[in-house]
């Protein structure tokens, strides 16, 4: 698989730009995740620290999950990776854990939040509530809040992919 990122419209309407750019940081982690084997993908960055790039994949499908399902919708949809005993369980990948199965995973995320955000204005309100504020997010705050999450990790996956096999970019 050959990723082509996208770049965002310049003079698009603001759903239009915030979706561009979460679907551009959407696939540079895709991007750097291309071309690496199963091992690679599940190669620490540097010790002491559990960091990889199969990892950083895992936890985004739990973002994905939490903010356009749990906090959107107000439901719970139950875990994907994270228990109440292990948090992180996203970013603890075993041997067993693929590339197959952890694409496949994000992806359903990816697909449910398109379809859990279709037809809602960016002014909708969630259903869920900030845990310390107790009030509801805004469908823009959400988008925005997601193309952070997914920048600082691709920072991060920038610097692992580099650990790994050398490649760079941006």
């Amino acid at each position: 698989m050959t990723i082509k990122r996208e770049e965002p419209a310049t003079q698009a309407d603001e759903r239009t730009m915030l979706e561009g750019w979460l679907d551009y940081h959407r696939q540079t982690l895709v991007w750097k995740c291309e071309g690496l084997t199963d091992a690679q993908l599940r190669t620490p960055s540097v010790a002491p620290s559990e960091l990889t790039l199969l990892g950083l994949v895992r936890h985004l499908a739990e973002v994905e999950r939490f903010w356009f399902h749990e906090v959107l919708l107000g439901e719970d949809p139950g875990v994907l990776y994270c228990t109440e005993d292990d948090p992180d369980g996203d970013f603890r990948v075993t041997d067993e854990d693929t590339w197959e199965e952890t694409y496949a995973t994000w992806q359903a995320q990816v697909d449910a939040a398109r379809r859990h955000t279709a037809g809602r204005g960016l002014d909708d309100l969630s259903l869920g509530k900030s845990r310390s504020t107790g009030e509801p997010f805004n469908l823009r705050w959400i988008y925005t809040h997601m193309i952070e999450e997914y920048a600082r990790h691709n920072g991060h996956a920038d610097l692992v992919r580099e650990r790994v096999d050398g490649t760079t970019g941006d």
